[in-house]
């Protein structure tokens, strides 16, 4: 295919009011139209967000198995959970450079989505429960990708935060849950890096379809955040072009068929639709094109296809989690020593599951298993028994497969059990049906358990899932969905080659029922009610004393680290304030290891509620057996703020702060208050301003204090103060209590806010 430049304005200029409305939608499943005549390409945009999954032939369908082979990278629950940027970015460069080679102008992803309740079936392609992971996470991803000359697409913008009913659910959050929890990913990846689209959502926000929601589309993303690029729909996500094209939409995939953009034609002529608004979408398709054109002309169709299957395996390793590791006779059951004595029991073992199902399934270059990768690397044909049958794999009776495995149990010296969801449980399009793994699958383990203390779990999934059995193994590792090469960075960790980095983005509950959704997810009549507010995650667990079985931020590996001198420091006030934070991380074991440290911001005197802690900073730190580092951190005004409802921006409130670094939301080493001068929060005062509002106001408080101070206004004790303080102003003139007036009223209310 050729690609030349062309002039983006002498195009829009050029172009019939039919072919600008055309320009708006695809021509057909994965390319946005071109204009023939005047020299515009059609480009591809196609599926991510972990890898390239591009149709082999045709264009105009799913083609969920008809792709090209392509670099499985772990899915983006393994990628957060790696807390690494610059290895997370070395994966964005991987992904960039392949989807060059196939002349591919965008990949559609990463989805920084947060995951507000473990059930719903996606979460596998979003990062984490926090928005400070998972916005880092994403700008590392959409900086490499686009280094490479082609674009991203951030999705999916914005509170899609479940798969049940998702092409019409109303999503009902309030603007400080929006602001504080499912916006700032977003804001921090655009700001930041600015992917070259943003992907609008299936659902309604607050009863507006996401597609046609001008504040969030317009207003927020462009007018507050400057974004630069193009917002494209999810495919199928628009329900009105004329409507979304106002709000601010520029691009609806996949192709519609005529219909779409015969009425753009008709409503810019009939003066319904600004033509001028019509011009802005068209421009900014065609910059998209424009931009993507050297890139694509000068595409090299190689890909070293064993380097990036080797940086797959380590970001699968990196990613994983160990979760537990108790001694057995004295001495932690890994790392393995090898293959003498060991036993591998599950189907997953020999039949991985790597990633989830839906749009974004990849065809991966090759596929390593774990029970290869185990003989491989131990040089001994290891014993194997499947334990139970799984979706996908080879059929048996369940109760002959544990049999067999509790009796090659017996003899073996340690056993390593590959658990895991099924395939069919975790997919676009529809949310999980329980939070545990299946029935099968534990009573193989509690059977192995009950003939050998010295059980390692190896997990396959891409959310969290209840582990109730989790006393019964001495050892588990969280490998998540590690992609294609995730079978070798399994075996890589067990023996210790690579020693266990990753860290927990999402807290691992114990029961559904003390999850923050639970009540409230997935909804019922079309609505979904965000009920538990800016409680999210560790936010709720923690705040609320809720206990989890492993918490946000945990991980160990196999050695230790020490904190020391926690400092932190306060520069400037208000608006302009920041804190300097410093600490000192030793590792004191016998190994070279990573530290994830986690710096967590507590406001403890707020007129709001706020989480007991959330996290504002991280750094992961590689050290040395008994090296030490000292880490800074500059946190902003931003870190310390709310978003406050009244007066709809972001706050510093003043007073003591506490700021804390940890190795996990519930493993705090060190601490220390800082003092802040806050922002002024009086805001504009009504008749309807209660009188506490009015007293605390620097203007309104004098005037009126000095009205009910007069000496003829009745005596009060300290029980009817409290209670008149939540009383508007004008209930309480109406009373005639005092010698406030209705009109004495109107009169402080323009003196106040004059």
């Amino acid at each position: 295919m050729g690609y030349a430049p062309f002039d983006v304005e002498h195009v829009l200029a050029a172009l019939t009011l039919e072919e600008k409305a055309a320009l708006t939608s695809g021509r057909d499943f994965w390319h946005a139209k071109g204009v023939e005549r005047l020299g515009v390409p059609a480009v591809m945009l196609t599926d991510g967000p972990h890898g390239l999954r591009k149709q082999q032939s045709g264009a105009d369908h799913l083609g969920l198995f008809d792709s090209v082979p392509a670099t499985c990278f772990p899915t983006a629950a393994a990628l957060g959970s790696t807390w690494d940027v610059d290895l997370v970015r070395r994966v964005g460069e991987a992904l960039g450079r392949e989807t060059r080679a196939h002349d591919v102008a965008v990949l559609l992803g990463p989805g920084v989505n947060i995951k507000r309740t473990p059930l719903c079936g996606r979460n596998f392609e979003y990062v984490s429960e926090d928005p400070v992971v998972a916005g880092e996470i994403g700008v590392a991803l959409v900086d490499g990708i686009q280094s490479q000359g082609v674009g991203t697409s951030l999705k999916h913008y914005a509170a899609n935060n479940q798969e049940t009913d998702r092409m019409r659910v109303s999503a009902e959050v309030d603007e400080r849950t929006l602001r504080e929890i499912y916006l700032p990913a977003f804001e921090r990846v655009v700001t930041r890096a600015q992917p070259w689209t943003v992907m609008c959502a299936y659902n309604k926000l607050n009863g507006t379809f996401v597609s046609e929601h001008h504040w969030l589309l317009t207003e927020v993303l462009r007018d507050e955040w400057a974004f630069e690029g193009l917002v494209v729909s999810d495919w199928g996500a628009v329900h009105d072009r004329v409507a979304a094209l106002d709000a601010g939409l520029d691009l609806q995939m996949p192709a519609a068929g005529p219909r779409p953009d015969e009425a753009v034609v008709d409503a810019v002529r009939a003066g319904m639709l600004d033509e001028a608004v019509l011009d802005t979408a068209v421009r900014r398709v065609l910059h998209l094109i424009a931009r993507a054109l050297p890139a694509l002309a000068d595409a090299d169709s190689t890909v070293d296809v064993d380097a990036h299957h080797a940086l797959a395996r380590e970001a699968a390793a990196a990613g994983a989690v160990l979760l537990k590791n108790d001694p057995v006779d004295g001495v932690p059951v890994l790392p393995l020593d090898g293959g003498d004595g060991l036993l591998v029991v599950g189907e997953f073992a020999r039949t991985p599951r790597y990633q989830g199902a839906g749009s974004s399934q990849v065809v991966p270059t090759r596929l390593d298993d774990a029970l290869a990768a185990l003989r491989a690397a131990t040089g001994t044909d290891l014993p194997f028994e499947p334990g139970f049958t799984i979706s996908g794999g080879p059929t048996g009776d369940d109760d002959a497969l544990r049999a067999a495995a509790v009796e090659a149990a017996r003899t073996a010296r340690t056993v390593v059990v590959f658990l895991g969801l099924p395939g069919p449980d975790e997919s676009e399009g529809y949310d999980r049906p329980r939070l545990g793994l299946p029935d099968n699958q534990v009573a193989t383990l509690e059977a192995v358990a009950a003939v050998n203390p010295r059980v390692v779990v190896v997990l396959a999934n891409g959310s969290a899932v209840s582990l109730p059995w989790r006393d019964r193994a001495a050892a588990v590792l969280e490998a998540w969905l590690g992609g294609q090469a995730g079978g070798s960075a399994v075996a890589d960790l067990l023996l210790g080659t690579v020693a266990p980095s990753g860290r927990l983005a999402e807290s691992i509950p114990l029961r559904i029922e003390d999850t923050p959704a639970f009540g409230n997810f997935p909804g019922e009549g079309g609505v979904v009610r965000y009920g538990e507010g800016v409680l999210v995650g560790y936010r709720w667990y923690d705040t609320r004393g809720v206990d989890v079985a492993y918490p946000f931020g945990h991980g160990l590996t196999y050695t230790s680290f020490d904190y020391s001198d926690v400092e932190a420091r306060v520069l400037g006030e208000g608006a302009d304030a920041s804190v300097e934070v410093t600490a000192t991380v030793t590792n004191t074991g016998d190994r070279a290891g990573a530290e994830v440290v986690q710096v967590y911001v507590r406001d403890p005197e707020a007129s709001v509620l706020r989480p007991t802690r959330e996290l504002k900073a991280f750094a992961k730190v590689a050290l040395a057996t008994g090296e030490s580092r000292t880490v800074t951190f500059t946190l902003d005004a931003r870190d310390l703020s709310y978003w406050h409802p009244g007066l709809r921006r972001w706050v510093v409130e003043g007073g003591t702060f506490v700021v804390e670094v940890g190795a996990s939301s519930r493993d705090v080493r060190g601490s220390a208050p800082v003092e802040v001068v806050g922002q002024p929060l009086w805001g504009e005062l009504t008749a309807w301003s209660t009188l506490a509002e009015w007293m605390a106001h620097p203007v309104g408080g004098p005037l009126i204090g000095a009205v009910l101070a007069s000496d003829d206004a009745p005596p009060m004790d300290e029980s009817m103060a409290a209670m008149l303080a939540q009383t508007p102003a004008r209930v309480f003139a109406d009373f005639g209590l005092s010698p406030l007036t209705p009109e004495q009223l109107d009169v402080l209310v323009e003196k106040a806010n004059a």
